[in-house]
């Protein structure tokens, strides 16, 4: 049996290990800071397996010893922003975090595959690969799925036609300098320009850079929780079935599409290995400038990552 541990019992970790579960893809221990959260989560998880039909365990801790053996370790756990809150207390909170989580789940679970979800995520991505001093394969962080997804349902909300038969492919670091290829996406094969304006296509290219925000925003408290599990969850089941999926992950560049030593956005095949390849397309100018433009800003903030920590 497949086992996956979760770090963070929010709503994304909870998410997370509720439809990892209830898809019969793995075991699921999740782990949190607060006595008692993780244990309550996956015991109400492990009751609804009479109702949906599923043989999944579910155990919640405190101890990251219970993390033993995992297959895939998800990280989760971080801090939202607060009003009053500048954008490097909140780098450097979840920088602590995330590098403590890292450095007590590597130990237990050495050969474990990382996937990344706290924000700001390639920066934390590229802090977990080194901490845990893990080959780049196997740390991923999740954003390209989730991104391209957000950029799938508008195409759908707007053509009218079903989520299903839409694909696209969103590039990039996980913030408004987000790269949606445009021209990649289609409707069963045909490209979005045959149903929808320029003006339209770039209203949704603009919706999908600031997606997450636009949900904070209607929550008032929070922010999005069921497309962020749902695609970690897509990325867990490439990986332990070997699937061969072709997903955006952000991933470790060096060299790929000219960028290097940065965590972002690519296309990437994903199976038992984790990282298998990255597969580089042939961008046109504009969109490869600004995937430089996405990588730079990353860079940025991982050197402010490097001051704020005592040590990375």
């Amino acid at each position: 049996m497949s086992k996956v541990t979760v770090v963070g019992s929010g709503f994304v970790g909870a998410t997370v290990a509720q439809l990892l579960a209830d898809k019969d893809i793995a075991d699921v221990c999740l782990v949190d800071v607060i006595d008692g959260m993780p244990q309550g989560k996956s015991l109400d998880m492990m009751q609804a397996a009479a109702v949906h039909g599923f043989d999944r365990k579910l155990v919640g801790s405190n101890d990251y010893a219970d993390t033993k053996g995992s297959d895939i370790v998800v990280i989760t756990a971080g801090i939202a922003r607060k009003p009053g809150m500048s954008r490097d207390d909140l780098l450097k909170t979840n920088a602590n975090i995330v590098q403590t989580v890292a450095r007590e789940t590597v130990k237990h679970s050495p050969d474990a595959i990382f996937i990344v979800v706290t924000n700001p995520l390639d920066v934390m991505t590229y802090l977990t690969w080194k901490t845990t001093k893990l080959p780049a394969s196997r740390v991923i962080g999740m954003a390209g799925v989730l991104d391209s997804a957000r950029f799938q349902t508008f195409i759908a909300m707007e053509t009218g036609f079903s989520v299903q038969d839409v694909r696209a492919m969103v590039l990039g670091g996980h913030g408004d300098l987000m790269v949606p290829l445009t021209r990649c996406a289609t409707v069963n094969g045909v490209p979005i320009a045959n149903f929808l304006s320029k003006e339209k296509i770039d209203e949704m290219v603009k919706r999908t850079q600031n997606g997450g925000a636009e949900i904070v925003a209607l929550l008032k408290s929070g922010s999005a929780y069921y497309a962020p599990g749902s695609s970690v969850v897509q990325m867990v089941e490439a990986i332990l079935k070997d699937q061969n999926r072709l997903l955006p992950c952000a991933v470790l560049a060096d060299g790929d599409y000219g960028l290097k030593d940065v965590y972002i956005g690519l296309p990437t095949v994903l199976g038992r290995e984790g990282v298998k390849r990255i597969v580089e397309l042939k961008l046109e100018k504009e969109e490869a400038e600004l995937l430089k433009k996405s990588a730079d800003s990353i860079k940025e903030n991982i050197d402010l990552m490097n001051k704020l920590l005592v040590a990375v």
